[in-house]
C-alpha cells in the first residue's frame, strides 16, 4: 500500500500503462514472428500440416543455398539493380533539386508532379508501366517505331532488357523522394557561399562541384542509406512487371524468397535465404555507418 501512494511509482506506472497496447502490438507482430523466423531457418517445414510438419534440419538449408543458382542469380540482380537505381536516382534527384531551387516559372506545380509518382500506389504505378512497356501496342515502341526505329525493344518480353525496364521505372518512382530531401539539403547552405565564390569567378559548374555537392554529403548519406536499403527489397514491381521473367532474367532476392515459401512451400528455405538478405542489409549499413565521418571530412 505504501508503493500505490507513491506519487513516483504511480506515475510511472501510468506510463508503462500507456505503452503497453503498443509494446503489445510489437511483441506480438513483429517480435514473435522475427524470432520464429529464425527458428525456421534451421528446420524443413510444410506448413500446410501444422506444427506437425516441422523437422530439424540443421543448416541444411544454408548448404542448399550454394547449390542453388537461382540464388545467385537473384543476388546478381539485386546488385545490378542496386548499382544503376540507386546513383542515378541521386544524380537526377539532385539536378533536379538544384534547378527547383532556383527560380523557374511553376516551381511548387512542377515539384508535385515530380513527386507524385513516389506517392503514388506502387501496384498501380507497376501495372501502368507494364502496359507502356507493351512490346506490340505499347505506347513507348509505339513511338519508337514512329521516330524509325523498326526493332524496339522487347522490354518486360525479353530476358535481355527486362530488369532493365524494371530499372527505369523504379528510377523514375524514387527521384521525387531524391529531389524533395536534396531540395530540404539546399536550404541549409549559406548564400554567402555563392556570392562570394561569385566574386572569385566560379562558373556554375564550379559552384555545384565544390560548394554544393560537399555542403550536401551529409543529405546525401541520408539518401544512400535509404536507398540502399529499399533497393535490396524490391519486390512488388518485379512481382506485378514481370513475375521474375522471362527466363528468371528479372528474378531479385525477395520475390525468390516468396515463391520459395507461398508457392513450393518451403518455409524453412526461405527464412534462411530472408536472413541472408537481412544480413546483406545489416553489413552495407553498418560500413556506410562506419565510413561516415571518413567520407564527410573528405570533402
Amino acid at each position: 500500500m505504501k508503493l500505490w501512494h507513491n506519487a513516483k511509482f504511480r506515475e510511472q506506472l501510468a506510463g508503462y500503462l500507456f505503452i503497453l497496447p503498443n509494446f503489445a502490438g510489437y511483441l506480438l507482430f513483429v517480435l514473435l514472428p522475427i524470432l520464429f523466423s529464425l527458428y525456421l531457418v534451421f528446420v524443413d517445414w510444410e506448413y500446410l500440416k501444422g506444427f506437425a510438419g516441422i523437422k530439424w534440419v540443421g543448416l541444411d538449408n544454408f548448404r542448399a543455398l550454394a547449390d542453388d543458382p537461382k540464388f545467385t542469380k537473384s543476388l546478381q540482380h539485386n546488385l545490378l539493380f542496386t548499382a544503376i537505381s540507386v546513383p542515378a536516382s541521386m544524380v537526377i534527384g539532385l539536378l533536379l533539386a538544384v534547378v527547383m531551387n532556383k527560380y523557374v516559372y511553376f516551381k511548387n506545380t512542377l515539384r508535385t508532379l515530380i513527386f507524385l509518382p513516389y506517392m503514388s500506389s506502387l501496384a498501380a504505378v507497376s501495372v501502368i508501366w507494364s502496359i507502356l512497356y507493351n512490346s506490340t501496342s505499347g505506347p513507348i515502341n509505339a513511338f519508337l517505331r514512329s521516330i524509325g526505329i523498326a526493332h524496339p525493344p522487347g522490354w518486360l518480353a525479353s530476358p535481355h532488357s527486362s530488369m532493365y525496364a524494371i530499372i527505369i521505372m523504379s528510377v523514375w518512382m524514387t527521384i521525387g523522394y531524391t529531389m524533395v530531401i536534396y531540395l530540404a539539403g539546399l536550404q541549409g547552405i549559406s548564400k554567402d557561399l555563392y556570392e562570394a565564390s561569385e566574386i572569385d569567378g566560379a562558373s556554375k559548374a564550379r559552384q555545384l562541384l565544390q560548394i554544393t555537392i560537399p555542403m550536401l554529403t551529409p543529405t546525401t548519406f541520408l539518401i544512400l542509406v535509404t536507398q540502399l536499403i529499399w533497393s535490396f527489397q524490391v519486390f512488388a514491381p518485379v512481382a506485378i512487371m514481370s513475375q521474375g521473367g522471362p527466363i528468371d532474367s528479372s528474378m531479385v532476392l525477395s520475390y525468390h524468397i516468396y515463391l520459395q515459401a507461398f508457392r513450393f512451400y518451403k518455409m524453412g528455405y526461405a527464412a534462411a535465404m530472408s536472413w541472408v538478405l537481412f544480413a546483406i542489409i545489416f553489413v552495407v549499413t553498418i560500413i556506410q555507418w562506419q565510413s561516415q565521418k571518413r567520407w564527410q571530412n573528405h570533402f
